[in-house]
């Protein structure tokens, strides 16, 4: 990987991994409902698990899946169906209690945010466009597991930013009536931030 690829590679880590998500936006609205030390572990399994997800796809997993549309067609609904579910768990999430990072609920684990990534639609764009735009054909190997070592160290740091933009408006959030608007508005935003990858199946281009 040439330094031009690498730079360029480097500013494509971040822009997609600090950017709106479903991963961001559930970190935020965990971070509200949950603080910065429970949210933790939510935090890892999406670093990890995406990492994970970029080296096997560029192995050949996201080759396969493409070649197989029954399959391929199979995820992207129990895609849809997962986040919905997910939409409803913060939409009907309890209130805070009294002391930081507690709520009526829980935080999601490390691995069920590492098992995430495989039913994220973002997820899939972002691995499935790195490693046909940046890996090296004659040093594919090592270019991919550096591309998955620099994704791991910008994306930690990059959701870890939402995760404390959720803490800092728990400050705003000290009612219950605050915290179920916040909630309900961050299942729409999760519903609304895969809509992209929803309409393009449904159209045939994804």
């Amino acid at each position: 990987m040439t330094a031009d690829i690498l730079l360029a590679f480097t500013g494509f880590a971040f822009v997609t991994s600090v950017t709106p998500g479903p991963n961001n936006m559930m970190l935020l609205a965990s971070g509200v409902n949950h603080g910065f030390r429970r949210t933790i572990p939510h935090m890892l399994g999406v670093s990890i698990g995406f990492v994970l997800m970029v080296v096997l796809v560029g192995l050949g997993l996201g080759q396969l899946l493409e070649a197989n549309p029954t399959v391929y067609g199979v995820l992207k609904i129990v895609s849809l169906v997962y986040m919905v579910w997910l939409a409803w768990r913060i939409a009907t999430s309890g209130p805070i209690a009294g002391e930081p990072g507690e709520s009526s609920g829980r935080p999601m684990t490390f691995i069920e945010a590492a098992l995430f990534q495989w039913v994220n639609p973002k997820a899939w764009a972002m691995a499935l466009t790195a490693t046909a735009a940046y890996t090296t054909p004659a040093n594919f190997l090592p270019s991919l597991l550096l591309m998955g070592l620099i994704f791991g160290i910008i994306n930690l740091p990059s959701v870890g930013v939402w995760t404390l933009c959720g803490v800092g408006l728990r400050r705003l959030l000290q009612t219950p009536r605050f915290v179920q608007i916040f909630n309900v508005s961050m299942a729409i935003l999760l519903i609304v931030s895969m809509l992209p990858a929803v309409l393009a199946a449904f159209s045939g281009r994804g």
